[in-house]
């Protein structure tokens, strides 16, 4: 993408909005469940798992992980990596990945086998905005925020090459060649 426009897709209130109802709904699905672990899927899911986790009203742990399928800014490389691992073992407990998007559900998937191999007690879903589209991986997605347009989107934890990450909204990156 040489120069770009951004255009505003989801608001601040939206997102804001949303990311209660589904703190609500875990709240509510795990008040009785025993230990719960959010793990988030860095960078991009920093914001929406800082915002969630605050709206929690049942006692749960943090965790990260990071995953590559980027080999350049905007080009999937068909292959996913495990950049960086959990520090905690999650064998027994109740996980929840707090991720920024689907697109093909590559990744989602190939983090699901991976945890599931660690043996939770049970494991699920929680995606910011899922792309309508085709997706290589079928997931199941348990709490999502988002449907949206096939295009490439910034803000609220989505980056274009580390920029736009901290905008309070979703926007559009539109080529504007």
């Amino acid at each position: 993408m040489s120069e770009s426009t951004i255009t505003k897709i989801i608001d601040e209130s939206e997102i804001e909005q949303r990311v209660k109802t589904l703190a609500d709904e875990i709240s509510n699905e795990y008040q009785n469940n025993g230990e719960l672990v959010l793990v988030g899927v860095l960078k991009g899911a920093f914001i929406l798992l800082a915002d969630l986790s605050r709206r929690l009203s049942i006692a749960h742990t943090i965790d990260f992980i990071a995953l590559s399928s980027y080999d350049q800014k905007d080009e999937s490389s068909g292959q996913v990596r495990l950049v960086m691992d959990m520090r905690e073992a999650i064998a027994g407990k109740h996980v929840i990945v707090v991720e920024d998007i689907i697109d093909t559900g590559r990744t989602l998937h190939y983090l699901i086998d991976l945890l599931n191999s660690r043996h939770p007690a049970s494991l699920r879903t929680c995606v910011l905005v899922r792309k309508e589209r085709d997706q290589t991986h079928s997931i199941e997605i348990d709490y999502l925020g988002f449907d949206i347009p096939d295009k490439w989107v910034v803000g609220y934890g989505l980056d274009y090459d580390e920029k736009h990450r901290t905008l309070p909204h979703i926007a559009q990156l539109d080529d504007s060649e």
